[in-house]
C-alpha cells in the first residue's frame, strides 16, 4: 500500500516538473513572440522593405567645360538606345533580324548582345544599339510592331562639338576599368564613363556630380513593379578653361595637314589660349566605342594622331635654344654686349670640324647679331668656354628640361644634360664637343614645345616665373610672380636680338614680321636635324628636305612673342620634319600672333 502511495508521489512530482518545463517554454515562446513583434518590429519591417524595394543610383549629368567665352567644349546631349526585353519577344532570333533590317549590326555588336542575353536574366533589359539621333530612335518607334522585345530608352551622353580641335587638351570619357580606384558608388553603376584623359581626367571628381537615388517595388525574383521614391542627383561642376576657341581654330588652320604642335600663351599671367596637337583624333569615337578598324587606324599612322606633342613630344630646339646660351654667357661674364666673334663657316677641334648653316661664314658678329643671323659659330664658340654646367642652370631657370605641372597626363620632362648626368647615364666624362654641339641645341637636349612657350614668355615678360595654366584668370593679370634673377639689361640685349631675328634685315625670319597698328613681335627660328649629316652629301650639297622619305626631313622650329613693346603672347611652333624653321615655323608663328592682337584690336565675337 505505502508502495502505491510512493509511486504516485513520484508520479505526482514528475507531473508538475514536466508541467512547469512546459509552462517555461510557453513564457519563452510568448516573450520571444513579444520582443520580436514589439521590440524588434521596426528592424524586421526595414527587412521585409528591403527584400520588396530595390535602391538604384541615378547618374547625374556631367559638368560642362568652358573656353574663356562660355563656348561650349565638351558638354552633354540627348542619347537613345534601342534596348531588348528578352521576355517580351516570342523569338530573340526573329527580332533581331528584324532589327538589322531597319539597321544594322556588326559582327562584334551581335556577339556581345547574345553575350548579354545569356548573362542576364530574361526580363533585364540589354543594349542593342546605343548613340541613336531622334530619327533612327523614330524609325524604330514606327516598326514597333515588328519589333517585339525592342524598347527605347532616352539617356545622355558625352558631346565634343569642336571634334578633333580640341581632343588632346580636353580630352575624353569611356568606361570605369578595372584599374580606376572605385572611391565612388558611381563607378559601380554599369556603363558609367570617367575622364580618361585631358581636362575631362584632371577635373573628372567635380565634372561627376553627385548621384542620385530612386527607390523600385521588385517582386521576388527582381522584376520592377512601380516607382515608389526618386531624388536626382546634382549634375557636375562647370569648368571653364583660358583657351580660346577662335585662337584654337586658327592654330589647326595653320599647321594644316602637318604634324606638330602649338602653344599661345600669355606672358603675364600664364594662361593658355591654343594648345594644339596635330594630327589629333575625334574624342567622340571614344565616347561611342571605338571599332579594332578605327582604333588600328589611330595606331599605325606614322603622325602619331593620339601622342600629345605639346607635352610628350620630345624634340631638340635647335636654334631657339641659342637665347639660354646667350643668357648664360652675359651672366657668367664670358661675353657683353659689345664683343664680338670671327664666323668663317666652320671651326675646328681635335679631328671634327663644326660648321655654320652659312658655308661662307658670318663675319663679326655681336651676340644681337648673332641672334639676328643665327650663327652657330658664334654659339660653338660661347658654349665651349661657358661648359655645359652653366649652360644647363641657365636653360632650367627658365623652364626647359622641367615639367611644367599643367594637370595634363603624360607630360614629359624632357632633358637638359650636364656633366653629373653624362657620367651617371653613361660611365664617361663630358666631352668640349658636347658642349659646342648643345650651344645650338642640339646633342642629348631634348625639351616640348609648352617648354619652348613656357621659356619665351619668361624672356618676354622681362625675366619673372610664370607658369602655364589652363585656369582663366578673373583679373586678367597676375600678380607677385617671382624673378629669375637674371639682369634686366642682358634680358632685353637677347630680346633686342629676337627683334631684329624678325624685323631687321638679314634677320632669319623677316619675311614673317608683319605691324599691326604699329605692334610688332619677336622671335627666334630653329631647325632640328633628325639625322646626320654625311660629309658626302653636305660637299654635293644634296640637302633637299623635299627629297627625303618624310620621317628624315628636319624639324621646323620657332618661338616668339608680340608686341615687342609691353608683349602679352608667347607662342612655341613644332612642325615635325617640317624642313626650315625660317620658311615652314616662323610664317605660322607670326600668324597666330598677329590674329591674337587683331582679336584684341577689334573685340571680334566668337561664333
Amino acid at each position: 500500500m505505502n508502495r502505491d502511495n510512493d509511486k504516485g508521489k513520484v508520479l505526482i512530482i514528475r507531473s508538475l516538473i514536466l508541467g512547469g518545463v512546459e509552462l517555461f517554454l510557453l513564457f519563452l515562446l510568448v516573450f520571444r513572440l513579444y520582443y520580436l513583434q514589439v521590440y524588434q518590429a521596426d528592424k524586421y519591417a526595414t527587412l521585409a522593405d528591403e527584400n520588396r524595394i530595390s535602391t538604384r543610383l541615378l547618374v547625374p549629368p556631367r559638368g560642362i567645360i568652358y573656353d574663356r567665352h562660355q563656348q561650349m567644349l565638351a558638354g552633354n546631349r540627348q542619347n537613345f538606345q534601342a534596348l531588348m526585353v528578352a521576355e517580351q519577344t516570342t523569338n530573340v532570333d526573329d527580332t533581331l533580324a528584324a532589327f538589322q533590317k531597319i539597321m544594322p549590326l556588326s559582327a562584334e555588336e551581335e556577339k556581345r548582345i547574345r553575350k548579354d542575353l545569356k548573362k542576364n536574366r530574361s526580363f533585364v533589359p540589354v543594349k542593342i544599339k546605343d548613340n541613336l539621333s531622334w530619327e533612327e530612335a523614330t524609325q524604330i518607334l514606327l516598326n514597333a510592331p515588328d519589333l517585339p522585345g525592342i524598347i527605347i530608352d532616352e539617356g545622355l551622353s558625352r558631346y565634343y562639338p569642336y571634334g578633333d580641335m580640341f581632343a588632346h587638351v580636353v580630352g575624353y570619357v569611356s568606361a570605369v576599368s578595372e584599374g580606376d580606384i572605385r572611391d565612388d558608388p558611381l563607378l559601380e553603376v554599369p556603363g558609367f564613363k570617367i575622364g580618361k584623359s585631358g581636362i575631362e581626367k584632371l577635373y573628372d571628381q567635380d565634372l561627376r556630380g553627385k548621384a542620385g537615388n530612386q527607390k523600385l517595388e521588385v517582386n521576388a525574383v527582381g522584376r520592377i513593379m512601380k516607382e515608389i521614391e526618386r531624388e536626382d542627383g546634382i549634375a557636375g561642376k562647370s569648368v571653364e578653361l583660358s583657351l580660346d576657341v577662335r585662337l584654337q581654330r586658327k592654330a589647326y588652320e595653320l599647321l594644316g595637314n602637318e604634324s606638330g604642335a602649338i602653344v599661345l600663351m600669355n606672358v603675364k599671367t600664364g594662361e593658355l589660349l591654343a594648345f594644339a596637337s596635330a594630327p589629333a583624333f575625334d574624342p567622340n569615337m571614344f565616347t561611342n566605342g571605338l571599332s579594332s578598324e578605327e582604333w588600328n587606324v589611330l595606331q599605325n599612322n606614322e603622325k602619331n594622331p593620339l601622342l600629345n606633342k605639346a607635352v610628350s613630344g620630345l624634340y631638340s630646339p635647335g636654334s631657339t635654344f641659342k637665347m639660354v646660351v646667350a643668357l648664360a654667357a652675359l651672366e657668367s661674364g664670358i661675353i657683353d654686349r659689345q664683343s664680338r666673334s670671327f664666323c668663317a663657316g666652320k671651326m675646328v677641334l681635335g679631328n671634327h670640324t663644326f660648321h655654320c648653316w652659312k658655308d661662307i661664314g658670318h663675319g663679326y658678329l655681336d651676340v644681337v647679331q648673332a641672334l639676328q643671323h643665327s650663327c652657330d659659330i658664334f654659339f660653338y664658340e660661347t658654349a665651349q668656354k661657358l661648359g655645359i654646367n652653366r649652360i644647363a642652370e641657365m636653360a632650367r631657370r627658365f623652364g626647359l628640361g622641367v615639367r611644367t605641372n599643367i594637370g595634363i597626363e603624360n607630360e614629359k620632362s624632357g632633358l637638359i644634360p650636364n656633366t653629373e648626368w653624362k657620367l651617371k647615364r653613361f660611365g664617361e666624362p663630358w666631352q668640349q664637343g658636347e658642349s659646342i654641339i648643345s650651344g645650338i641645341g642640339q646633342g642629348y637636349i631634348l625639351v616640348t614645345p609648352v617648354q619652348l612657350a613656357t621659356m619665351t614668355a619668361r624672356i618676354a615678360n622681362g625675366g619673372y616665373e610664370v607658369y602655364p595654366t589652363f585656369r582663366k584668370m578673373t583679373d586678367g593679370r597676375a600678380l607677385n610672380l617671382k624673378s629669375l634673377n637674371v639682369s634686366p639689361q642682358h634680358v632685353e640685349t637677347v630680346r633686342q636680338g629676337m627683334y631684329d631675328v624678325v624685323n631687321a634685315s638679314g634677320g632669319t625670319a623677316v619675311m614673317s614680321g608683319f605691324s599691326f597698328k604699329g605692334q610688332k613681335m619677336a622671335g627666334k627660328t630653329g631647325t632640328t636635324q633628325v639625322r646626320r649629316i654625311s660629309m658626302k652629301e653636305r660637299q654635293s650639297g644634296v640637302l633637299e628636305q623635299d627629297e627625303l622619305p618624310w620621317k628624315y626631313r628636319n624639324h621646323a622650329v620657332f618661338v616668339g612673342y608680340a608686341p615687342y613693346e609691353n608683349p602679352k603672347y608667347a607662342v612655341a611652333v613644332l612642325v615635325e620634319h617640317g624642313g626650315s624653321g625660317s620658311s615652314v615655323a616662323a610664317p605660322i608663328g607670326g600668324k597666330i600672333l598677329k590674329y591674337a592682337l587683331e582679336l584684341d584690336d577689334t573685340n571680334q565675337p566668337v561664333d
